[in-house]
C-alpha cells in the first residue's frame, strides 16, 4: 500500500477528529475541518450506523494516521506488542511513540509529524553519533538525538531551532535547545501520550 498523497483535512474529517497533522494550521483557526466536520464524499454528512467492527476499524486507522505509519508497519507494531510484557494495547502505542520521526516531532525540532519524518529522511540528525535517515527506528532510554553539525547552520533547521527552545517536550524526553539535541531518558508511558485512543478497540479487531 502505497503512502497517502491527498489532502491531511480530509483524514481528520473521515475519523471525525483533529489528528494535527499540519502542524499550526490546525491551532491558528484556518484549519478545515473546524469550517466542516464531516466525512468526506458525497453521502458523507448522512448519519450511519456504526456497528463494532466499524469502531474498531476507525480506531486502528485514526491512530495509524495519526502516527503517519503504513497498514503493514502498523500491522508489524502490533505483533511486535503481543509479544511484550504488559497490556497489548499500551504496548502499541508506546513503540508508535518511540518512533524516531515522532521523537523528532516531541522535541519541538518540526511541526507535524509528516515534517519530522521529512527531515529524518533527508538525513538532519544523528543517533548516538551516527547519521540517520530511518524514521521507523525505535528509540530506547539512553539514547541521544541530536541535528547533525552541517545542518546547524541551514536556515530551515534555525528556525526549528528556535522553536525547540520554547517547545514542552515530555518528560521521558530531556531536551538541550542549545547544541539542538534531546536525550530519551525513559520509555514513554501511557500517561505521556496526549491524544485520545481506545486501543482495546485496536486489540479487538486485530484478536478475530
Amino acid at each position: 500500500m502505497a503512502r497517502y498523497t491527498g489532502p491531511n483535512c480530509k483524514m481528520c474529517r473521515r475519523e471525525g477528529c483533529k489528528l494535527y497533522l499540519k502542524g499550526e494550521r490546525c491551532t491558528n483557526g484556518k484549519c478545515a475541518f473546524d469550517h466542516r466536520s464531516t466525512a468526506p464524499g458525497q453521502h458523507g454528512a448522512a448519519r450511519k450506523k456504526v456497528g463494532e467492527y466499524g469502531k474498531q476499524l476507525r480506531e486502528k486507522q485514526k491512530a495509524r494516521r495519526y502516527y503517519g505509519v503504513l497498514e503493514g508497519q502498523f500491522k508489524h507494531y502490533y505483533e511486535l506488542a503481543e509479544k511484550m510484557d504488559g497490556i497489548t494495547g499500551v504496548n502499541l502505542l508506546i513503540l508508535l511513540e518511540s518512533r524516531l520521526d515522532n521523537v523528532v516531532y516531541r522535541m519541538g525540532m518540526a511541526a507535524s509529524r509528516k515534517e519530522a519524518r521529512q527531515l529524518v529522511l533527508h538525513s538532519h540528525f544523528t543517533l548516538n553519533g551516527k547519521k540517520v535517515s530511518t524514521p521507523s527506528i525505535l528509540v530506547k532510554p539512553g539514547d541521544v538525538i541530536a541535528v547533525k553539525e552541517s545542518s546547524k547552520e541551514k536556515s530551515k533547521i534555525k528556525a526549528l531551532g528556535e522553536a525547540m527552545a520554547t517547545a514542552h517536550a515530555p518528560k521521558w524526553l530531556e531536551n538541550d535547545a542549545a547544541k539542538l539535541l534531546t536525550k530519551v531518558v525513559a520509555r514513554p508511558a501511557r500517561e505521556d501520550i496526549d491524544f485520545e485512543f481506545e486501543e482495546q478497540l485496536i486489540v479487538e479487531l486485530y484478536s478475530k
